[in-house]
């Protein structure tokens, strides 16, 4: 059910903390506080009077600071709130990462029931970034400025800058692009800067899906999830992509349904001089899941052989 009152998203858990900006965390993450200082919190977005009038916490929705083209595709849900009378009200943080953390917001219309839960996934700044795997992924990938493809290639502080910012674009990019396709991801709401704003996957209470690995699914439903993650995975292929990090914690689980998300790094196997190592991973890791547990169907081999035939590579 996607509608206001019921979230989608990229996080795992129960926030505990419920408003303002106090960092609520998950049952079962670790508290990361000594790199606490460096997460970023519910800001401007360079406006000096984003938050002119509103409670400590809050700010007006940044939705008129996104272009048409850093925005979900049309035609936009009916969940989504664009009204730009809306309030972003930070509700606690839904999981760290070493790129990027995400939080829980809650983007609403004050004195109206139009209100909807949204994931914000916020890229840190350059000099607390790690992005420790992004030379593999980067290859294939160009931007049409000779410059930022130099910098990022020699890794130089604006090198740095550069990669973190088409991370985040990236993520975007092909969670639009994903979404568009069928694909089962969060409905990309919209970009600033490297906040990328998702739909929340999960309750309305701030309960996410859980991830893949922390289910017990019964035999029908495994075979039900089996065939989704296949016809998700063919679909990617035939249209050149691999996840990339594909793996049973960034596939979420809701009322039998499955999601994929923490997409960054998503391959285009063609371009990408080892891309049919990345279907072959991909399949590897989850394949391995399943069969763990009893699927008949789960034949990873198998499954790498049919992604690569499905993105004509063999």
């Amino acid at each position: 059910m996607r509608n206001g009152a019921d979230p989608y998203d990229p996080g795992y858990g129960r926030v505990r903390r419920a408003r303002g900006n106090k960092r609520g965390r998950f049952d079962g993450e670790e508290t990361f506080a000594k790199r606490d200082r460096h997460r970023p919190r519910l800001r401007a977005h360079d406006s000096n009077d984003a938050t002119d009038g509103l409670p400590e916490g809050d700010r007006w929705s940044t939705w008129d600071q996104s272009t048409p083209t850093e925005r979900g595709p049309l035609p936009h849900p009916d969940w989504l709130v664009t009204e730009l009378a809306a309030v972003d009200t930070e509700l606690g943080i839904l999981k760290t990462g070493k790129e990027a953390d995400v939080y829980l917001l809650r983007r609403g219309v004050p004195e109206t029931d139009r209100s909807s839960l949204l994931a914000a996934k916020r890229y840190r700044d350059a000099s607390h970034r790690m992005f420790h795997r992004d030379s593999g992924y980067l290859e294939g990938r160009r931007t049409r400025e000779s410059r930022v493809n130099q910098a990022a290639a020699s890794r130089s502080s604006f090198g740095r800058e550069a990669i973190a910012g088409q991370w985040a674009h990236a993520e975007f990019a092909a969670l639009s692009r994903l979404y568009a396709l069928g694909v089962p991801v969060p409905y990309p709401v919209q970009i600033t800067g490297t906040e990328v704003l998702l739909e929340f996957i999960g309750d309305d209470d701030g309960t996410a899906a859980p991830r893949l690995a922390e289910t017990r699914p019964g035999r029908d439903e495994l075979a039900s999830l089996w065939d989704q993650l296949t016809e998700a995975l063919v679909t990617l292929a035939q249209d050149g992509l691999a996840h990339g990090d594909l793996s049973p914690y960034n596939l979420l689980v809701r009322q039998g349904w499955l999601v994929m998300i923490d997409l960054p790094q998503v391959v285009d196997v063609i371009a990408n001089p080892n891309g049919s190592q990345f279907l072959d991973r991909d399949a590897r890791n989850v394949g391995a899941w399943f069969a763990a547990r009893g699927h008949p169907d789960a034949d990873a081999d198998r499954l790498a052989s049919l992604l690569r035939e499905e993105a004509r590579l063999t």
